[in-house]
C-alpha cells in the first residue's frame, strides 16, 4: 500500500502540473486493509497533498474485510470501527467535498463536514454506493 500510494503521487504530481486548474485528482483504494510494506500513512499524506487551485487530490478507502460485521458506509469518526485496519484507513481518507456529501444524501447517507471517503467491510453493493458518491458528476464543489 505504501508503494501504491507513493507511486500514486509521483503520477499525480506530473498530471497536477499539467493541469493546475482542474478538479483535483482522485484515488480509490480498494483493500483488505493490511499493509505489507510498511506504515503508509505518510505516503498517503504525501498524496493527499498534492493540489489544484480547486483543491486537494483526493483519497477515498474502501475496505474490503473478511469480518460478518454490517458494512459502516461514510463515517464521520472512527469510533465504532473494530480494527486498527479499519481506523487507519479511516484516518488516510479525505473528507467527502460538498458534491460528495449531496450525493450522499441523494442516496439516502447522511452526512457531516467530518464524513469521510471510507467504507468498511464493503460488499459488492456498498462498493458500487462508494464509487458512485465518490465520482458521480456534478457542478457543485
Amino acid at each position: 500500500m505504501t508503494q501504491v500510494f507513493t507511486r500514486a503521487k509521483d503520477i499525480l504530481a506530473n498530471w497536477v502540473r499539467q493541469y493546475p486548474s482542474c478538479y483535483p485528482p482522485i484515488v480509490i483504494n480498494i483493500t483488505d486493509g493490511e499493509s505489507t510494506d510498511g506504515d503508509p500513512t505518510n505516503a498517503a499524506r504525501s498524496l493527499r497533498e498534492l493540489r489544484t487551485t480547486d483543491g486537494e487530490v483526493l483519497l477515498l478507502n474502501a475496505h474490503v474485510s473478511s469480518s460478518s460485521a454490517a458494512p459502516i458506509e461514510f463515517p464521520d469518526s472512527d469510533a465504532g470501527l473494530p480494527d486498527a485496519y479499519a481506523k487507519l484507513l479511516f484516518e488516510m481518507s479525505s473528507s467527502l467535498t460538498p458534491a460528495m456529501r449531496a450525493a450522499a444524501l441523494q442516496d439516502g447517507i447522511p452526512t457531516t463536514d467530518g464524513t469521510r471517503g471510507f467504507v468498511f467491510n464493503a460488499n459488492m453493493v456498498s462498493v458500487i454506493k462508494f464509487l458512485n458518491i465518490g465520482t458521480r458528476p456534478s457542478n457543485l464543489r
